[in-house]
């Protein structure tokens, strides 16, 4: 074994002579998988609204209803994903087959969401027959949901299918965040500095789209977002397949299918679980921030830079993540999941609603400058850390929590597990696209044409519009962190009781085994595939 085999078997916890154990070669096909599902993930969730609203012209106040409706109702279709899911036998496993075939159908409707549509025929939002092209991208956006809905909770519960170790699974994730977030990074970049170089000869000295030029700026935006959109898609197909390739589900039973009621059945019995549901509905508005950094930067620094600013906006909350990233095995070995949860959120939060306060009376009141957009991008890094820690303790705590439905009813039910997860994710989307997009409409911009106008004709309305969008995208964000963490004052299913759960799973088994006459089943290994 070489020195960086070795190494890697040290950082995921793996045991080399264990052949049939997990290896660091399939956590690592895990991730980049992962990093290919948000780079399609990011381009949605990130920058359809925008899309929406400045290249087919939409309303902002009628694209924060699509984003709602659409994504409430595709969470709500997670736990019949999550059923499918632990309904599903074949050669591959449960999950496995989801996570590559599930791809090629979400792949033809991200690009179906950013065609060009009214280079087809249609009218823009804003036109008298605009509502034909909002029923079109509505009925694209919610069969992209659907697709996307098809292998993001089977991604997520292979993880607990490839071991049943807390800590590898923790390292795992950490690891598999990493990457998404790395995906996400990488759509932030390139997004909002193109998106400012297309748009960049049809505003004025303040940054904003003139009146005149609207059309011209919305097409231009159309026709290069499609191109953007299919690089995204040919990159980030053969990633999916690594990961299904690479992966194996070890802790699988066949036996187990349950219906849609009796997994509904078993949420109610699982409390650590319902908490953590709990808690990331609380937290729905917590990332809205990230949602609305393009609207930030076109509409609150226009002078100083615009839309390029969006990039530095996104990645403001990396920084901090990362770092809480790697600090996770640390802090929850030392404090557990729990604490290092609740003590992250409740700073965070108050952090970013002190920072609402800084940046409303610094330079009397004036948004559009480097010193407010100094404190805005301080904010935002340090709300990056409480969020990175959620990304992966609420994984790995959904995770234990399939040991403890296993450990307290005899059935694993991955599926429906997972499927909060994803549900929860969702929730946060929805609330964040879209409370973005109310936010615009609040603050009076209703469409590219009308802030246009408005910013032309009235600078006080202009600077009241700054304030409100600099405030929605502070204190709601800050608010939901520390709603967030009331649940889990409540949560004691801690490490200590995990590791108990899966010893006497174990023992059960064997003990069954042993009565029927036969070898333990668990984990039962599947044969790979030819």
């Amino acid at each position: 074994m070489n020195k960086l085999s070795a190494l890697l078997h040290k950082v995921f916890m793996t045991d080399p002579n264990d052949k049939e154990g997990m290896q660091p070669s399939e956590a690592i096909s895990y991730s980049i998988c992962g990093f290919g599902q948000n780079l399609i993930s990011a381009i949605v969730s990130s920058y359809l609204t925008y899309y929406l609203t400045n290249g087919l012209l939409v309303a902002s106040a009628v694209v924060g209803y699509i984003m709602l409706g659409t994504r409430v109702f595709d969470a709500f279709n997670d736990p019949i994903m999550g059923t499918i899911v632990d309904h599903t036998r074949t050669r591959w496993g449960k999950n496995r087959p989801y996570v590559f075939f599930a791809a090629i159908p979400i792949a033809i409707f991200t690009v179906i969401c950013f065609l060009p549509w009214q280079a087809m025929g249609l009218p823009y939002g804003i036109e008298p027959k605009g509502y034909q092209t909002i029923a079109i991208v509505t009925a694209v956006y919610v069969l992209w949901s659907i697709a996307y809905t098809a292998v993001d909770v089977p991604y997520w519960g292979l993880a607990t299918s490839m071991t049943s170790n807390t800590h590898q699974r923790g390292t795992m994730l950490t690891i598999a965040r990493l990457l998404c977030t790395a995906g996400s990074g990488v759509v932030s970049i390139i997004v909002p500095q193109l998106s400012g170089a297309w748009i960049k000869n049809y505003t004025n000295e303040a940054g904003d789209i003139l009146p005149e030029y609207a059309y011209e700026a919305a097409r231009v935006l159309q026709k290069n977002y499609l191109w953007m959109v299919l690089v995204i898609v040919i990159i980030a197909l053969p990633m999916f397949y690594l990961g299904f390739k690479k992966s194996k589900e070890r802790f699988y039973d066949p036996s187990q299918t349950l219906t849609l009621k009796e997994n509904f059945s078993l949420l109610t019995k699982n409390k650590p679980l319902l908490l953590i549901i709990l808690a990331g509905v609380l937290g729905g508005g917590k990332t809205l921030y990230l949602y609305s950094t393009m609207y930030v930067s076109q509409y609150c620094f226009g002078s100083i830079g615009g839309v390029s600013w969006a990039t530095l906006l996104t990645m403001a909350a990396v920084p901090g993540g990362l770092i809480a990233s790697v600090l996770v095995p640390w802090c929850t070995k030392k404090w557990g999941k729990r604490n290092t949860y609740i003590v992250s959120h409740i700073v965070g939060g108050i952090v970013m609603i002190l920072s609402f306060v800084v940046c409303r009376f610094a330079k009397g009141g004036d948004i559009d400058n480097y010193a407010v957009l100094a404190i805005y991008v301080i904010a935002l890094i340090i709300a990056g850390v409480p969020q990175g820690f959620a990304n992966i303790i609420t994984y790995a705590q959904i995770a234990d929590c399939v040991d403890y439905m296993e450990w307290k009813t005899g059935q694993r039910g991955e599926g429906i597990c997972f499927a909060m997860q994803t549900f929860i994710n969702k929730i946060g989307i929805a609330l964040g696209a879209a409370f973005s997009c109310f936010g615009l409409a609040w603050a009076g911009i209703g469409d590219a044409t009308q802030w246009s106008n408005m910013v032309v004709t009235d600078a006080a309305a202009k600077l009241s519009a700054q304030q409100f969008l600099i405030g929605i995208t502070l204190i709601l964000p800050g608010a939901s962190m520390i709603l967030s963490a009331i649940p889990y004052f409540f949560y004691d299913f801690n490490e200590k009781e995990q590791a108990l759960a899966v010893a006497e799973i174990a023992e059960r088994k064997a003990a069954k085994a042993a009565e029927e006459g036969a070898a333990p089943s668990e984990p039962q290994t599947l044969q790979p595939e030819a």
